[in-house]
């Protein structure tokens, strides 16, 4: 007979000989210290369905959990039709998917309804401790039980747990066995090498991955689709705006660099673009970037052209005809709760300081974020300022307008920065200004990151 096992992150196959082709279809290997087939954790399901459907008498020592028969909301959900229509897709594809859904249109009530519809244990992994914090308290509300948490000083596993990607990964020999589905919030990290080892870990037959903007400019979202399962629903915030999320319009705000801000981004320039020719490097091309990284850290004038590229960016993304831009912006809206996003932390703390405003980074400890956030909730504070933190991993309080100071070119970062604005409320309608340096190299990074459906309009 076959027997099943799991071992360390993967499946193990004993009782079928070398002659068998099957194990080595189902991309096991022959390992010949144990004298038994392996693969990944991942390849559970395709094992037990080959056996159950040629008809091969197994057992199954390899899973650890049984149906949660008693599993029942301990809240009623009265499902938005994006939502209904999510589920539909993810259960036609037998329980292995990922969805895309934009910030504030629901994600997380997608998966308590997923897991409910189920009925396994459920791990659910994300990125931070916040999102674990936010995602332990929402299961809680929903099921009415005790939800474990593992991360952040907490190792306490229970039918549904919420688990760090880190702490997943750490716990992978103990709790893979443990849970029939898995859910991978932020699915887009999912393919850095630390953090994919989660998903082939885990022999988990039922799998969801959520992202507001899956797509990765490495291309690597294939690993998502692969070892999650494939985009079974796409929610477009063009399609959503008045039903699900606010109207809203986008305005772009060109700004000159003053004199002296000019003569020194055009030095800047000039010595970076000059390394660049001399060395027939393409930044724009594959791995530009990281062509011109490598070749500065040892060609004669590298790391000058470094420093040069640095300088020249810090010059375009925090002028001071930008701050201008920002308070003429803010006392448009007096009144209103507005979230400021910049792209450093030196340039958030410069803004909080001119404006008297209080700004959250990395460096925030959680219980000042939390103090700041219900602040801003409750409406006693009505301006955040902010580098990357509030990008993705917080939930953030109702806000009307958002004002982009600086950022990078990726559409993920411009997208969930524009998700931050769009909770739906009664009669609002939202605003996004995005402030440029003219005759920048801003001008193209903004065109870049902007390439989504939810920018080329105002709505």
């Amino acid at each position: 007979m076959i027997e099943l096992t799991f071992q360390h992150g993967t499946i193990v196959v004993r009782g079928s000989s070398l002659l068998d082709e099957w194990p080595n279809t189902l991309g096991l290997k022959y390992d010949e210290r144990v004298l038994a087939w392996r693969g990944h954790a991942n390849l559970y399901r395709d094992v037990v369905t080959h056996l159950s459907q040629q008809k091969i008498c197994f057992s199954d020592q390899a899973k650890s959990y049984e149906k949660i028969q008693q599993l029942k909301l301990a809240q009623e959900i009265t499902p938005r039709p994006h939502q209904t229509q999510a589920l539909k897709h993810w259960l036609d594809a037998n329980g292995r998917g990922t969805v895309e859904l934009p910030t504030g249109a629901g994600k997380s009530i997608l998966a308590v309804l997923a897991i409910a519809r189920i009925m396994r244990p459920t791990l659910v992994v994300v990125p931070t401790i916040d999102l674990l914090i936010q995602w332990q308290r929402l299961l809680t509300t929903y099921f009415g039980m005790e939800i474990g948490a593992l991360g952040g000083g907490e190792n306490n596993l229970r039918d549904i747990t919420v688990a760090t990607y880190d702490s997943a990964i750490i716990h992978n020999g103990s709790i893979g066995p443990r849970f029939g589905f898995v859910v991978f919030d932020e699915a887009h990290h999912l393919p850095a090498p630390q953090y994919l080892l989660a998903a082939t870990g885990a022999i988990a037959p039922f799998r969801l991955g959520l992202s507001a903007t899956i797509e990765r400019t490495d291309g690597k979202e294939a690993l998502v689709y692969e070892h999650v399962g494939p985009l079974v629903f796409k929610g477009r915030i063009s399609d959503m705006v008045e039903s699900v999320l606010a109207p809203y319009d986008h305005e772009t705000v060109f700004t000159e660099l003053l004199p002296d801000e000019r003569m020194r981004y055009e030095a800047a320039r000039s010595e970076y673009l000059s390394f660049l020719r001399k060395h027939a490097i393409n930044v724009g091309g594959p791995q530009g970037w990281a062509a011109f990284v490598k070749k500065a850290s040892f060609l004669p004038g590298g790391r000058n052209a470094l420093k040069a590229h640095r300088l020249q960016k810090e010059i375009a993304q925090s002028s001071r005809s930008k701050i201008e831009a920002i308070w003429k912006i803010l006392q448009s809206h007096g009144g209103e709760r507005i979230i400021v996003f910049t792209d450093k932390n030196d340039f958030a703390y410069r803004l909080g300081t001119l404006f008297v405003a209080p700004v959250l980074t990395h460096q925030t400890k959680l219980k000042e974020r939390k103090l700041i956030l219900d602040a801003f909730r409750e409406g006693r504070l009505t301006l955040l300022i902010t580098s990357k933190v509030l990008n993705e991993g917080v939930d953030v309080p109702e806000a009307s307008v958002g004002i982009v100071a600086s950022g990078s070119a990726a559409v993920r970062e411009h997208v969930q920065r524009l998700g931050r604005i769009l909770r739906h409320q009664p009669g609002k309608r939202a605003k996004l200004y995005e402030i440029l340096s003219n005759n920048t190299a801003e001008s193209s990074v903004s065109e870049r990151r902007r390439q989504h459906d939810a920018y080329q309009r105002s709505h």
